[in-house]
């Protein structure tokens, strides 16, 4: 009967000791897509490769300067605003397309996105889907072309002030700017003049608590507000038009 005697334990030789691979950094983290989805409502950023068009999604109440409670779904300008100059700076991405579905929301970061649209050299190309309301009207017109679905609807009103609001004239006043801004840019980017949008914007009678009208598809494009009557397919196919002669343009630019 032979006793088991334990071999001698020596230090690990660097030389010959082999590590375990750790796990896939994609394990480690959460997944990329996710992450996107979670942070900007994204599945991808501009940076893809995978098409030349880039989707941007406006759904909910634009989140301006003020958080909304967590209940709310919002869109946050801070996250849509670098996506569009990513964008624009990618020479892959060829054209871009703004889906909306929104309530409205904050004035100035509205129209802070619909400058960003509008300023943009690449095709642009809007689709209202469900509703475009409020400062959701801007956004909709900034584009080189726009769309909206038949059952879409979109509600034109006077701008509101939320909080404290002091009862002197400049508050009216400047009140009064803020709506001026709304309807230069809406009347200089679609075909709807000055004074049937205030008639549209100022109407009585229509809204149950609020002074304005709701204009469904059809009507929104007899007014000139909104091009043509489709849904994705017709946006994708224009947006494919509009892309193909940005592509001529380039190439006479470079021939000059």
């Amino acid at each position: 009967m032979f006793a088991h005697i334990n071999p001698p334990s020596f230090p690990d030789d660097p030389a010959t000791t082999t590590t375990r691979p750790s796990a896939p950094q994609s394990e480690v983290r959460q997944n990329p897509t996710l992450e996107n989805i979670e942070t900007l409502g994204q599945t991808r950023v501009a940076s893809s490769d995978e098409s030349n068009i880039f989707v941007i999604s406006v759904i909910g109440q634009v989140e301006g300067h003020i958080v909304l409670p967590p209940q709310n779904k919002t869109t946050k300008y801070e996250h849509i605003i670098p996506q569009l100059v990513a964008a624009e700076q990618n020479e892959k991405i060829e054209g871009v397309l703004i889906i909306l579905n929104t309530v409205g929301g904050d004035v100035e970061a509205g129209l802070a996105i619909a400058e960003m649209i509008a300023s943009m050299s690449k095709p642009t190309v809007t689709l209202v889907l469900g509703g475009g309301h409020s400062i959701g009207v801007p956004i909709a017109v900034a584009s080189n072309y726009s769309f909206i679905s038949e059952t879409a609807t979109m509600t034109i009103h006077p701008i509101r002030l939320t909080g404290l609001v002091i009862g002197v004239p400049q508050s009216f006043e400047y009140l009064e700017k803020m709506q001026e801004r709304v309807i230069r840019f809406v009347t200089k980017h679609s075909r709807i003049d000055e004074q049937k949008f205030r008639e549209l914007m100022l109407k009585t009678g229509e809204l149950a608590r609020d002074i304005g009208t709701t204009v469904v598809g059809k009507d929104a494009v007899e007014y000139g507000l909104i091009d043509q009557i489709g849904g994705l397919g017709d946006a994708m196919k224009k947006l494919n038009q509009l892309i193909d002669q940005y592509r001529q343009y380039k190439t006479m630019g470079v021939v000059q």
